[in-house]
């Protein structure tokens, strides 16, 4: 399944009064607004392309705050309206032929990977899906001269948040639709998905995943963040050589007179990494998801492994910032292979590339390694939790 990210960053961000900067431009914490959404949805294992969507005379702006990454696409220019930006968006990626789309607003910038995999998850069920959160205040209609003209019964009241997620082709088609019939009066997508008649539901969203709209909301942005908690977890791990003609090491095969004893496909590197970022999240070993007993992990690709821990540190609401891979052994030689190793770790994870470290060392003939009898890994990763689970 093919699943697209749609961030709108077309608006120009007239009402936060900020001057010529428009607001997905302006820095929180000395990047720009947009890069946020940018990184959480590129670093999604989930999201297989991110299209951005900018104003006409945006093109320095966004190329300041949107890092090169193999997920993100080109960047095309939005209309007037952000309805028809979202057209705009849409049309170009009908060529990449998405099964799943989710529609995201620059503005909101602390989207989660957690609110992510909950939106799309609830497409299994219905038409679309959208992040929304139940009215807690009073709500008041205004009348004439600043009075009150009517209380509304907040019961059954939602906000709606973004991303809304939806299958590409009906949502594309209602966007088509709309713009058909000249309706141009939609204020978020999923009014446009009820309109043209699709099933939409709720999926609670949260209050860190507000709307920056005003100047006042930029400088709440900004003030000093709660120190996140920061954890570091390490692994280690040893395969014994055995015949064969290939090792495979951070998810590559690497040619060799010799394979490695073992119950999956014995990358080393990839076993080690799982520990650590089990360890960093205090979830236990491989041995404890992954037991060698069980058949069904007889020849298992790693990466299942190591995708896993990925998506435990994710449900305690964490990112991983890098991971550090050293690999000890006499032969293979490694540096061949080294920046495909790096690559193949950043798909596997949805990381930048520049999160990703493999390193080699031998062992000056010391030692099992030394002798030829095998290899190990060392895998460190530091992974980020929100403050609250400190």
């Amino acid at each position: 399944m093919l699943v697209a990210a749609l961030i709108v960053a077309a608006g120009q961000g007239t009402r936060a009064q900020l001057g010529a900067v428009p607001k997905q431009y302006q820095l929180i914490h000395g990047r720009p607004m947009l890069s946020y959404s940018i990184e959480a949805f590129t670093s999604h294992p989930a999201i297989a392309l991110v299209q951005v969507v900018i104003g006409e005379d945006q093109r320095a702006a966004y190329d300041g705050s949107a890092e090169p990454h193999r997920k993100l696409l080109a960047s095309v220019t939005g209309g007037v309206t952000r309805q028809a930006s979202v057209l705009a968006g849409l049309e170009a990626l009908a060529a990449q032929n998405p099964d799943r789309v989710l529609i995201h607003d620059a503005a909101r910038p602390w989207v989660s990977a957690d609110m992510i995999a909950r939106v799309l998850a609830a497409l299994d069920r219905q038409g679309g899906a959208i992040a929304a959160i139940p009215v807690v205040d009073t709500l008041k209609r205004d009348g004439t001269d600043g009075f009150i003209a009517a209380t509304i019964q907040r019961d059954g009241l939602w906000r709606a948040q973004t991303p809304q997620a939806f299958h590409f082709q009906p949502i594309l088609d209602a966007h088509r639709r709309a713009r058909a019939e000249d309706r141009t009066d939609f204020t978020d997508d999923a009014a446009i998905a009820e309109w043209a008649g699709l099933d939409v539901g709720l999926v609670l969203g949260s209050e860190s995943n507000r709307k920056m709209t005003t100047a006042e909301d930029l400088a709440a942005a900004n003030l000093p963040a709660a120190f996140p908690d920061i954890r570091t977890g390490s692994g280690f791990d040893v395969h014994r050589f055995t015949q064969g003609d290939h090792v495979m090491l951070c998810g590559v095969q690497v040619p060799h007179d010799h394979g490695v004893e073992a119950h999956s496909d014995g990358d080393v590197a990839l076993h080690a990494l799982t520990d650590a970022l089990l360890g960093a999240i205090g979830a236990g070993d491989i041995g404890q998801h992954f037991p060698p007993t069980d058949p069904q992990w007889r020849r298992a690709e790693s990466a299942v492994f190591v995708r896993e821990a990925a998506r435990l540190v994710r449900a305690r609401g964490g990112r991983i910032g890098n991971i550090d891979i050293t690999i000890l052994c006499e032969r293979p030689r490694i540096g061949p292979y080294r920046e495909a190793m790096r690559a193949r770790l950043a798909e596997i994870l949805g990381l930048a590339l520049d999160r990703t470290s493999v390193k080699a060392t031998t062992t000056e003939k010391l030692g099992f390694t030394g002798r030829g009898e095998g290899l190990a890994v060392m895998a460190t990763a530091t992974v980020l939790l929100p403050p609250a689970a400190v």
